[in-house]
């Protein structure tokens, strides 16, 4: 009797016994979206109205250009380059100032974050989501001057028109050059506010010199919402190449 008990006890706790399950195997098929799958005119009929107010809103005639701007007219600087730093200075300063009491000293982007052209004629904000596609907010990085000497070593050496703002002059000379920020001589003992994206900021484009900044300030504004918000105070512009960078 005692033998039956102890084997009764011993099957029930075996049989009650978890058993581990692994992933032995992991199947996928494609399924094709040709014509044979009907759209769903009900699923139309609720996204059309989202469809016409967005495609409304994206045609909005924000402002004027006089002629086509691109990012490939220049040396070492862009028409469009130019005009992308010169907005965001000008739209992002004002908050920079309203939070810390101080200035952006300069601005620098990167030429690949350059998506499209601007058209001659009507800029509409469909031509702002193009030229900036992506999500990229402002920052301020505070930067010693030997980080704003490399800044400048990179600009020179990767031979590309990244966008500077108008607060630098660089010439270029046969053997280094000269700079001056805010038309004063640049000084390797200073520190410098330089705007620029969050994406550069954490080191994208290999610009490593922005990482590790004395002070970073972040001003929660994407790039393309500074641009539409300074195409919406202008009326007509029309962006040319200056002397910010000069090659002697």
């Amino acid at each position: 009797m005692k033998l039956s008990y102890f084997l009764f006890c011993l099957l029930a706790l075996i049989s009650c016994k978890k058993t581990e399950k692994q992933l032995t195997k992991i199947t996928a098929k494609n399924i094709a979206i040709d014509s044979i799958i009907l759209p769903s005119s009900i699923i139309d009929s609720m996204v059309a109205p989202y469809k016409e107010k967005l495609s409304a809103d994206m045609q909005q005639v924000l402002c004027y250009s006089s002629k086509k701007i691109d990012k490939n007219d220049g040396d070492m600087q862009s028409s469009l380059g130019n005009l992308m730093a010169d907005m965001c200075f000008e739209m992002a300063n004002p908050i920079f100032k309203q939070k810390t009491n101080e200035s952006v000293d300069f601005v620098l982007l990167n030429y690949g974050g350059i998506r499209a052209s601007i058209p001659a004629g009507e800029i509409t904000k469909e031509h702002a989501f193009k030229l900036m596609p992506f999500e990229n907010e402002l920052v301020i990085a505070n930067l010693t001057g030997e980080k704003v000497s490399a800044l400048i070593d990179y600009f020179i050496q990767n031979k590309k028109a990244h966008p500077l703002s108008k607060n630098i002059e660089l010439r270029l000379l046969e053997k280094g050059y000269n700079l001056k920020i805010n038309g004063e001589v640049f000084n390797k003992n200073n520190t410098y506010n330089v705007l620029t994206s969050d994406y550069l900021q954490g080191g994208g484009d290999k610009m490593d010199f922005f990482k590790e900044p004395k002070k970073l300030i972040k001003l929660e504004y994407k790039i393309r919402d500074a641009i539409i918000d300074y195409l919406k105070k202008t009326d007509t512009f029309q962006p040319v190449i200056d002397n910010r960078v000069m090659i002697k």
